[in-house]
């Protein structure tokens, strides 16, 4: 039996999509879903702490980046013990898992000679090819097909309702508040498919920083917050401070209790199975008399007057 191991919660979701839980031998530190591989040995550490602040964490990310010090580790020995056959990992963020180098070197070293499988979608489209592509290398092509056919119905029903829309909201979607960043990579590309505008994010592209000058010049209709790495809880923490942001009580999203929170963590950025369900969260949060309450995702929660007090 193929032994994998994943090193991105997306991939985690991937293989046990395909079935293939029973072959899974590790995952991140950051694999919660689903539920059954919170169990799994552990392969990787992380420098972040994920108890400090936006703004900490931010700065931490910004001076690991500039000395090109790793955010990300791999814990060898245990990688070791576990005698993978595949590892899935990835090369679109730095920020978000272990170096690509790290895993190369890794491997080579392994007396196992596992296959890394690198996944690197920018764009829905190529978030379904992933699924394909590691459903190919483990050898359930067919499995992969019918699963991705499933995905893309799914698709195709959110923008066939949305091109009954006559008016699209200016739409910006944040994945991060201190400092805010905009959307990127599939993300602007799903507020486009869900019926919305988005004015800041640019699809296929990585997310970038903002001035909080550059939101309000948006002038968005609806304001969606879906922070990198944050569930709703403490994406709600966050969401305090838009109070004290000069401006922001006269946004058009504000004034018509247009501004919503969900959780980045589970869907907008994590490019699996699920991010057909971020795009029927933001579907229905753009037009919900269009578009239908998510069925399998907590529909994004609205800030009461557009701030947390």
């Amino acid at each position: 039996m193929t032994r994998i191991v994943s090193l991105l919660p997306s991939a985690t979701e991937i293989v046990c999509a395909l079935g293939l839980e029973d072959r899974l031998v590790g995952v991140t530190h950051e694999c919660d879903y689903p539920e059954s591989v919170r169990e799994l040995p552990k392969v990787t550490r992380t420098l972040i702490p994920t108890e400090a602040s936006s703004a900490a964490i931010d700065r931490l990310v910004r001076d690991h980046r500039r000395a090109d010090h790793a955010l990300y580790t791999l814990d060898i020995p245990a990688l070791e013990a576990l005698r993978p056959d595949v590892i899935v990992t990835q090369t679109l963020c730095d920020v978000c898992a272990v170096a690509d180098e790290e895993v190369r070197a890794a491997a080579r070293a392994l007396e196992s000679a596992p296959r890394v499988i690198h996944l690197e979608p920018q764009r829905l489209s190529e978030v379904l090819a992933s699924i394909r592509q590691v459903a190919v290398e483990v050898g359930v092509r067919e499995r992969g097909d019918a699963i991705v056919a499933g995905l893309a119905s799914r698709v195709e029903a959110v923008v066939a309702r949305s091109a009954r829309v006559r008016n699209r909201p200016r739409t910006v979607l944040l994945e991060w508040v201190d400092p805010p960043f905009s959307c990127g990579h599939w993300n602007p590309e799903l507020v486009e498919m869900a019926g919305g505008s988005e004015r800041l994010g640019r699809a296929g592209e990585k997310s970038r920083t903002l001035r909080w000058d550059d939101v309000i010049d948006a002038e968005p209709a609806v304001v969606l917050i879906a922070c990198c790495g944050f569930g709703v809880e403490r994406t709600l923490q966050d969401a305090a401070l838009l109070a004290s942001v000069p401006g922001w009580d006269g946004l058009p999203a504000v004034r018509s209790g247009r501004v919503y929170v969900t959780d980045g963590s589970q869907y907008f950025s994590r490019p699996g199975p699920r991010l057909v369900d971020s795009l029927e969260v933001l579907a229905h949060a753009l037009h919900p008399d269009i578009h239908p309450p998510p069925a399998t995702a907590p529909a994004a929660v609205p800030l009461a007057g557009g701030v947390v007090r």
